[in-house]
């Protein structure tokens, strides 16, 4: 039989513990332990997970065939370097990095040893944009409102590379061309960092995606809309709802606009991509979210936050 895959969840906090919670679930998943600097943290996680506390990520060396890292953002390479270099797979949460070199080395690194680099694209997994994936071919005009209020973990990113950046690689997975242009514009609010940002994004076929994305709103709203060819598709991320309308032509008559909610099977997108990502590993495939779509999606988001700095 094959033997369980031994992994352990590093950085506790926010959303580690959910990997921690998911894991510990999987059937064939060895969780070995929950790492964080905090040891009151990791203890309260690996008792949930019923996994051993670690407050040193060093001491997995040799024990595990994976890992997730949801430390900050600035220490992702540094921590996903020794895994990678010693053949562990590693699923890193996003933005992949903190810069493209970053990431770079990062895909280098996994390139040289032979292991599996995933990055933590939730929305990729939820079930409403699957469904529209099929769907959404050719799409002229992307709407997307991504409004939270202001969170209570800590914020060591802007609004861009803290929650724009699903959504940029969302875009990036259905609108298969060339950026042309970026214009942006984004305000510090309550942090020093910017707090709510505007994109449009122009494509090489002529699409445009217009994204805002903000973390200062008093209602929650998490959704997409898709123009293309005689089609409308609404996607809440939330909610898990999609909806697709579409134009039907009949000769000697008016075409026909028809079409409605299609049901969708609503699941957690994080256990999806946890699912996924123990099977790539175990399959050794790609991941459905790469350590090149990572940079991709890191690429455009630099290119917002720029286009915000240059005031262009």
């Amino acid at each position: 039989m094959t033997p369980p895959l031994r992994v352990a969840v590093i950085g506790v906090g926010h959303l580690g513990r959910h990997h921690v919670r998911l894991l510990s679930a999987l059937p064939d998943v060895a969780l070995v332990a929950a790492v964080d600097l905090l040891p009151e943290r990791a203890r309260a996680a690996a008792d949930a997970g019923g996994a051993e506390a670690l407050t040193d990520f060093r001491a997995l060396f040799g024990r595990v065939d994976a890992v997730t890292i949801a430390v900050p953002t600035a220490d992702h390479l540094s921590v996903a370097r020794e895994f990678i270099e010693r053949g562990v797979h590693v699923l890193v949460e996003k933005p992949m990095a903190a810069s493209l070199d970053d990431a770079d080395a990062m895909i280098a690194l996994a390139k040289t040893s032979g292991a599996l680099l995933a990055v933590g694209h939730t929305e990729r997994f939820n079930p409403a944009i699957t469904a529209a994936m099929p769907i959404v071919v050719a799409p002229r005009f992307i709407e997307v409102h991504r409004l939270s209020g202001f969170p209570e973990r800590s914020l060591d990113i802007d609004v861009i590379f803290d929650v724009m950046i699903h959504d940029l690689d969302v875009v990036l997975a259905l609108v298969h061309s060339e950026v042309l242009a970026v214009d942006a514009i984004g305000v510090p609010v309550l942090t020093p960092r910017i707090d709510i940002a505007n994109a449009r994004i122009r494509f090489a076929s002529g699409c445009i995606a217009n994204v805002t994305a903000s973390r200062i709103s008093r209602d929650k709203v998490r959704k997409v809309r898709f123009f293309q060819p005689d089609m409308y598709v609404s996607v809440d991320y939330q909610t898990q709802e999609l909806d697709v309308w579409r134009l039907r032509h009949r000769p000697g008559e008016r075409p026909a606009i028809e079409g409605g909610r299609v049901e969708i099977k609503q699941e957690e997108p994080l256990a999806r991509e946890l699912i996924d990502f123990v099977a790539a590993v175990r399959e050794r495939r790609a991941p459905l979210v790469s350590g090149h779509d990572g940079r991709r999606a890191l690429e455009l988001a630099t290119r917002v936050a720029e286009a915000i700095d240059t005031g262009s």
